[in-house]
């Protein structure tokens, strides 16, 4: 699913990532762990093509991302990628539902499908109560499972969560980190997780090392 060869990224004079390659299956659930500094976020980053390595190759189920353009990146990133991150960014003024659907809007899905869907994702995470509510009006577990239907909406073929479970309390984290597998089983999904949290890092099937810019 995943294909990275001698992913290398500096900033300035800051070498980051030194050389870096990785396989990852479809439906594998990997996770990256190391010290704050070696490189995870950036590694993450660029596997979800928010960020462009200064050397080294990429393949994302077949598809070599270092040949596309700009707008067929974005696109490629909107049907293929789903992004959890520590801090939920869900937009204030939406309701849980508009969140979900928005990234299905953008890729052109029209909006009785897109809430159809994203009313079914909602409802799997338990959250059929919380359609019409705001995010200021949802807990912080709540707030992160939308963000996490918002990930699925397009159905994508690989998930990347960074901190998906830093703002969490232990009860709730414990709940995302079963959620996880549980979207494995259902969508054959393949994730890559970077996290602090050992209890997540083990569960995974691999768990990967960062130290140094390198795995």
């Amino acid at each position: 699913m995943i294909k990275a060869s001698n992913i290398q990224k500096s900033y300035g004079t800051l070498n980051v990532l030194k050389g870096v390659s990785i396989d990852i299956q479809k439906g594998e659930v990997i996770s990256i762990v190391g010290a704050s500094g070696a490189g995870k976020t950036t590694l993450l980053h660029i596997l979800g093509t928010l960020d462009k390595a200064n050397n080294g190759t990429l393949e994302i189920n077949g598809v070599k991302i270092h040949e596309l353009n700009d707008k067929k990146l974005a696109e490629f990133r909107n049907r293929n990628i789903g992004f959890v991150f520590q801090f939920h960014h869900l937009l204030p003024e939406f309701t849980a539902l508009e969140n979900v659907c928005i990234p299905a809007f953008i890729a052109g899905i029209s909006k009785s499908a897109a809430e159809e869907k994203a009313i079914e994702l909602l409802t799997f995470l338990g959250l059929q109560n919380r359609l019409e509510h705001k995010p200021s009006a949802l807990s912080g577990g709540e707030q992160q499972r939308v963000a996490v239907a918002r990930a699925l909406i397009n159905n994508p073929a690989v998930v990347l969560a960074d901190e998906p479970s830093g703002n969490l309390d232990s009860a709730t984290a414990k709940e995302l980190h079963s959620l996880f597998f549980t979207l494995r089983q259902k969508f054959n999904q393949t994730f890559v997780i970077v996290t602090h949290n050992e209890e997540l890092a083990n569960m995974a099937d691999r768990k990967l090392v960062m130290r140094d810019g390198n795995l």
